[in-house]
Formats: C-alpha cells, sequence, structure tokens
C-alpha cells in the first residue's frame, strides 16, 4: 500500500462524509456514529479536529462556508476537494485490492504461547471461545432485526467482521481440541517445559536443552 501523508482510517472516514456532502465536524461524527461505523473504525471527537486540520493542510478538505444557530458558536462547514476525492478513491482503492500483513494482538499471542503451560492455555483459550461464541450470537441477532433496517451495501463490514469472528472461533475450537488431546505438535516439549520449571530448573538451562533438543530433531534425517 502506498504510503500516504494522512493515513489515520478516520481520516478516510472524514473524506467519505463530506464525499456525500460538505459537513461540520460533529455532523461528521454523528453521521458516522448512526451509520455504526464505530465498529470498524475507531472514533474520537477530540482527534477529529486535529483529523481534520490535517487533511486541510495536505488540501484534502476546505472549509465552505460558517453556520451559526442562535447563540451558539460558529461551526465551519467542510467540503472535499478535487485532490481530496482523488485520495479518498486511490485509498480505497489501495484498501479493497491490496492484502497487507496486519498485527491482531491475537497472534501476538499465539506467537509466545509457550509461555503459558499447556493448562492455563486451554483455560485461556476455553474462555475465548466462550466470547466468541457471545459475539457471534450477538451479531446474528442483530442481522435478524435487520441492523437499523439498512441494506447489506452499508453494512458490509458487519459481515466481514462476523465472517472473521467464525473463522477464529474454528480455530480456537481445533486448537483447543488439539491441546486437549495431545496431538498438538510440539505438546511433549511444551508439558517438559513448565514441568521443569516447576521443579525448579532455571530458565537458562531449559533453554539450553531446549535449544539442543530442537537441534537434534532438525539434524535427525527424514524417511519417505
Amino acid at each position: 500500500m502506498a504510503k500516504r501523508s494522512v493515513s489515520n482510517p478516520l481520516a478516510l472516514a472524514v473524506l467519505a462524509c463530506v464525499w456525500e456532502r460538505p459537513m461540520y465536524p460533529y455532523e461528521i461524527t454523528t453521521t458516522l456514529r448512526e451509520r455504526g461505523k464505530q465498529d470498524s473504525i475507531r472514533l474520537n471527537f477530540g482527534s477529529l479536529y486535529a483529523v481534520i486540520r490535517s487533511l486541510e493542510s495536505h488540501g484534502f478538505v476546505r472549509a465552505a462556508r460558517t453556520e451559526r444557530e442562535g447563540n451558539r458558536p460558529e461551526r465551519i462547514v467542510y467540503e472535499i476537494t478535487q485532490a481530496g476525492m482523488t485520495e479518498a478513491l486511490d485509498w480505497m482503492r489501495d484498501l479493497i485490492s491490496r492484502p497487507v500483513k496486519e498485527y491482531p494482538d491475537f497472534e501476538a499471542g499465539l506467537s509466545l504461547l509457550p509461555m503459558l503451560s499447556p493448562d492455563e492455555a486451554k483455560a485461556c483459550l476455553a474462555q475465548r471461545l466462550e466470547r466468541l461464541d457471545a459475539e457471534i450470537t450477538a451479531r446474528s441477532e442483530m442481522e435478524q432485526t435487520g441492523e437499523r433496517g439498512l441494506p447489506e451495501l452499508f453494512l458490509i463490514e458487519s459481515s466481514y467482521r462476523r465472517a472473521m469472528l467464525e473463522a477464529e472461533r474454528a480455530f480456537v475450537a481445533s486448537l483447543l481440541e488439539r491441546i486437549n488431546r495431545k496431538t498438538f505438535g510440539g505438546i511433549d516439549i511444551w508439558e517438559g517445559l513448565h514441568a521443569a520449571l516447576a521443579a525448579g530448573t532455571s530458565r537458562e538451562e531449559i533453554a539450553a536443552q531446549l535449544a539442543a533438543r530442537l537441534g537434534e530433531e532438525e539434524s535427525t534425517p527424514h524417511h519417505a
């Protein structure tokens, strides 16, 4: 994905709002919240002004006019510029067409799983499974009630989120089952590591033994 002068996803949401019609900042926030976009984009009214200023400084939006209602302070209505249109559409094409490496917290936790004992990991995975089930059920109920009566076109990110939840649930359930059945690759090493820790073996000694064992396994010839 191309490096962008303004890369905050909230900036793209702002551009999308003013692409529809000129809006003032609070109206942008209200529009995004009414459409449930806070599930996909982190909305923060305080940072919204900084995002708009950044977009303005890069020539992507501009002040169209100021308005006043009663005794309230004047508010600036912003509109998208031609440069902003080009940037928003190019950004959207990148997001939709190009897969990029993301760094989910769960993936980070899985990469460091040996820090937990197998029993601790099983308990945590079981809890995650329950929470995933609850979230999938909640999303299913929302979809059945029509999610604010909008067509899928305007809620496609919700369908994506549910698909990701279901895929994650299948992965977690399979992982938990394989750990329980002791068919998970390396379970013997994992159990031995925590048994040694419980017996008082130092982490340095365990690390050395593990490195030696893994080295032996890598050097063992594999026959077809």
